[in-house]
């Protein structure tokens, strides 16, 4: 692969849970759904085996307790201009949770 260019640009890190919902929808398709609408660079969700957060109860998804709510994390990149768009809506659809802003420097490949 050859490196086409290198920009500055900004990752949002999305922490929910898997049972979380939107319009009726899981969250996390949802947000991906419109991330692809709006024209962002790129998704990934990525399922947590175990996890907590404001409540501190674990969620795992060990055998002996199988959580139905295991912690989910949606990633997205793209630049400062289209995430700033983008916050207010996620502000509305986002209920509870946790998202981190992070400068980073992306790289793209032919």
């Amino acid at each position: 692969m050859e490196l086409k260019r290198r920009a500055e640009a900004v990752l949002l890190r999305i922490y929910i849970g898997e049972s979380d919902r939107y319009k009726g929808k899981p969250l996390y398709k949802y947000l991906v759904e419109l991330f692809k609408r709006e024209g962002f660079y790129g998704a990934t969700v990525l399922r947590g085996i175990s996890g907590f957060g404001k409540t501190s109860m674990i969620h795992s998804s060990a055998i002996l307790r199988l959580s139905t709510d295991l912690p989910v994390v949606i990633e997205v990149v793209d630049s400062q201009e289209k995430i700033d768009q983008i916050k207010p809506l996620l502000e509305e659809i986002v209920s509870g949770g946790l998202i981190i802003e992070q400068d980073v420097r992306i790289w793209l490949y032919n």
